[in-house]
């Protein structure tokens, strides 16, 4: 059970800006997975990989962010729902502004559009709205932008999501 913790705290370290601890669990996570992975416990494993991706988003460590959510993706073909999440990690991944990639990231936030909606995954279906908002906004195509966060500002709105709607409604006012 511990070792669940440890990537999850990674994440939450990161987006507190707590660097330095943040780091350490990684290396921490990492050694875990990997001998989880080789001794076959992956039950839970693409969430794990999930979390060290996102925390290594969120600390700018790009190529891990996209190893750990390629990682997520592979063991999770049992978890659907973990394999959305992965997919739209890796369409953060493509959107980043040190790595923008459109059609990339269009795709992934797709496809985990595709994953996430039928199994009423709302939260994840909003960010994916947020990301291509986000996406269609910097290539230029306003009217795409506006329908997509419109679409995340109400999904948050709706489901009480008060810290991620302030970010849907910044995005909206460019």
């Amino acid at each position: 059970m511990l070792s669940r913790l440890i990537p999850s705290s990674a994440w939450v370290l990161a987006r507190l800006g707590e660097t330095k601890d943040a780091v350490n669990r990684l290396r921490e996570g990492d050694e875990l997975l990997e001998l989880a992975t080789t001794t076959g416990i992956i039950a839970n494993a693409g969430w794990d990989y999930h979390a060290l991706g996102q925390a290594c988003l969120l600390l700018d460590r790009l190529d891990d962010a996209r190893r750990y959510g390629e990682l997520a993706l592979k063991y999770s073909p049992a978890h659907p729902g973990f394999a959305a999440h992965a997919v739209h990690l890796l369409g953060d991944i493509e959107t980043h502004p040190d790595r923008f990639d459109a059609e990339g990231g269009e795709a992934q936030y797709r496809r985990a559009l595709a994953l996430a909606e039928p199994r009423g995954m709302r939260p994840l279906v909003a960010h994916c709205h947020l990301g291509l908002g986000r996406l269609y906004r910097r290539t230029g195509k306003r009217e795409q932008a506006q329908e997509h966060l419109t679409t995340a500002t109400t999904m948050y709105r709706e489901m009480g999501m008060t810290y991620w709607l302030e970010q849907a409604e910044v995005e909206l006012q460019f």
